[in-house]
């Protein structure tokens, strides 16, 4: 895949089904948060996998403005982008592993 070929605008929003652990200075509303087993605080997702934080009209974050830092550090065509979305597309674009790495 060529880089200048990955938009956020084209994509299935792989990236909102990855596991985010929440830092202590995430400002997210305690309703998108979930506990993991293991006490760490997740952004909690929807019965079908995607986090709830997503506005399923628009497909696109309702709390972008203050979304998590590592959401913010997840770069567009980036290393980690690519290797998501090539996981995603050799899977038949069956979905994403939902644990955590």
């Amino acid at each position: 895949m060529i880089v200048s070929d990955i938009d956020c605008a084209r994509c299935d929003a792989v990236c909102c089904r990855l596991t985010v652990v929440l830092q202590s200075d995430d400002d997210v509303p305690a309703r998108f948060v979930d506990v993991t087993e293991a006490g760490l605080q997740v952004m909690a997702r929807d019965e079908e996998g995607w986090c709830v934080a997503i506005d399923p009209a628009r497909m696109c974050c309702s709390i972008y403005d203050t979304r998590p830092e590592i959401c913010r550090r997840f770069e567009m065509a980036g290393p980690y982008c690519r290797s998501v979305r090539d996981d995603y597309e050799d899977r038949g674009r069956r979905g994403i592993p939902l644990a955590m790495y």
